[in-house]
């Protein structure tokens, strides 16, 4: 039986996964004030992640509003929560090693991790475009931070710099938009917006301020996603942040970005007859570019995040599909996604833990040899971002093109298609070069830490293992479409 919580309530069972984090977080600064207590920071902070998931688990079935209409709790908030809590534990696991080899090692940059992850979950259970955009400035002030935390690092400066020049862009864009919808609707809550949709669409002024404040909130969130024209950040700051932060980038914000285009575009705006033309248009553009000047990198890194655009671009799909079967499609496959990319980001993370690594195609030469394991999983992570059987990375396509096939979009899964057959010539080169290619330098071994070893053995087993057993994700992604009270 699904619990239903008065949207005039103040009850805060509705935030205790947040709660924790922000908890979390203050200890955190604590920590961070005495050099002895220091070393305890990654612990603490997967102890605070592992307690907010706990919460997040126990949420599930919990349906309802409260604090004035401002928190939204259904099963699409509580399904991403999880998705960003899972990455963010994964991302702590890769970054403890990575962190002291570079000697960036900080409590900091737990703190900003997990204040990041509030303002995701704030993002996504709301249905206010205030708070939601009030969680994108919280999730991503820290990002900007993240981004050039490896202070000594040109590169790393230079990514943290243009990341937060995009983020203001988007930020500014998105402020717009929504001052333009509340101009229409005289409200940012999407329940009322939806109910005077009809007609505020079809009165002459409002309709106008309605159609362009959609338009400019797409955009905002268009640099989020990275969707092409808005990409162009991507690959510096990808490249020049700290991988584990790189690998945390390529999926919970953009995880994030997406649960709230789903909410606005596919519950509040679903009476735009355009949105599927647009949103087609936009999902083969990303695709197509990203996969195109993928093709052109040299940098396991850079090619990386060229990827990243051109799976915004499939998930884009599930936008232009709309309705509960986008839904469920794009839940599926940004669940799968997160696994398998923070998966190949972990492979990079190991690999850039060598002195002087560049993570250049050249350098993976011997790798099957020195870490024949390490090339297994990371052939493994590519066969999946490029879509193979049995990984999780075909199911999430296959059923992504299916919602576009019954949606009557033929073109734009035919377009899908062929960008995937296009993908393979990248990711496979990754496997030729690990297993078959040779050098007369000896390929420098990497130290494998029991937490490296665990992120790498979740990912894996995550992306064969629901690839073999496809159908709990799937129940769980159609259990998560959200049903507004």
């Amino acid at each position: 039986m699904v619990d239903y919580v008065s949207t005039l309530s103040i009850d805060f069972s509705l935030i205790y996964p947040e709660i924790a984090l922000i908890i979390g977080a203050f200890l955190m600064l604590g920590v961070a004030c005495s050099r002895r207590l220091a070393p305890m920071a990654p612990n603490l902070a997967l102890l605070t992640y592992v307690v907010s998931l706990y919460l997040i688990l126990n949420q599930w079935g919990l349906q309802g509003a409260g604090f004035a209409d401002m928190v939204v709790c259904d099963s699409f908030a509580i399904m991403f929560k999880a998705i960003f809590v899972v990455a963010s534990i994964v991302t702590i696991l890769l970054a403890q090693y990575y962190l002291k080899t570079k000697g960036i090692d900080r409590p900091e940059f737990y703190v900003l991790m997990l204040i990041s992850t509030v303002g995701m979950m704030a993002m996504t259970a709301t249905a206010d475009l205030v708070v939601m955009l009030i969680g994108l400035e919280v999730m991503s002030l820290p990002l900007y931070v993240l981004a050039g935390f490896n202070r000594r690092s040109l590169k790393s400066n230079e990514a943290g710099v243009k990341y937060f020049m995009m983020g203001a862009f988007a930020s500014a864009f998105l402020l717009l938009g929504i001052a333009f919808i509340f101009g229409a609707a005289e409200t940012t809550n999407l329940r009322r917006i939806v109910t005077d949709f009809s007609y505020l669409l079809h009165h002459q002024t409002s309709g106008i301020y309605l159609i362009s404040g959609a338009v400019l909130v797409f955009i905002g969130f268009g640099f989020k996603i990275a969707a092409v024209p808005f990409h162009s950040w991507v690959p510096d700051v990808y490249e020049g942040a700290p991988t584990p932060v790189t690998a945390f980038f390529s999926v919970a914000p953009k995880a994030a970005a997406f649960a709230v285009l789903l909410r606005i575009f596919v519950f509040g705006f679903s009476g735009l007859s355009e949105l599927t033309t647009v949103f087609s248009v936009f999902a083969v553009l990303t695709m197509s570019v990203g996969n195109i000047l993928a093709l052109r990198q040299d940098n396991v890194k850079r090619m990386l995040a060229y990827s990243s655009i051109s799976h915004a671009g499939y998930i884009m799909v599930a936008l232009a599909v709309g309705g509960p079967e986008g839904v469920s499609a794009a839940i599926f496959y940004i669940a799968s996604y997160t696994m398998f990319n923070l998966g190949a980001f972990g492979v990079v993370t190991v690999l850039e833990t060598r002195s002087g690594c560049q993570s250049d195609y050249s350098e993976l030469t011997g790798l099957s040899k020195a870490h024949p394991y390490l090339a297994c999983v990371f052939a493994l992570f590519m066969f999946a971002l490029a879509g193979f059987p049995p990984t999780v990375g075909f199911f999430g396509k296959f059923y992504l093109f299916s919602a576009a096939i019954q949606a009557n979009l033929i073109w734009l899964t035919i377009i899908g298609v062929m960008n995937s057959f296009v993908s393979v010539y990248f990711y496979l080169r990754v496997v030729k070069v690990s297993f078959f290619d040779t050098s007369e330098k000896t390929f420098s071994k990497v130290r494998l830490t029991p937490a490296i070893v665990l992120a790498l053995a979740l990912t894996a087993i995550a992306t064969l293992g629901i690839g073999l057993f496809p159908h709990q994700l799937l129940r769980l992604s159609q259990a998560a479409i959200f049903g507004l009270p």
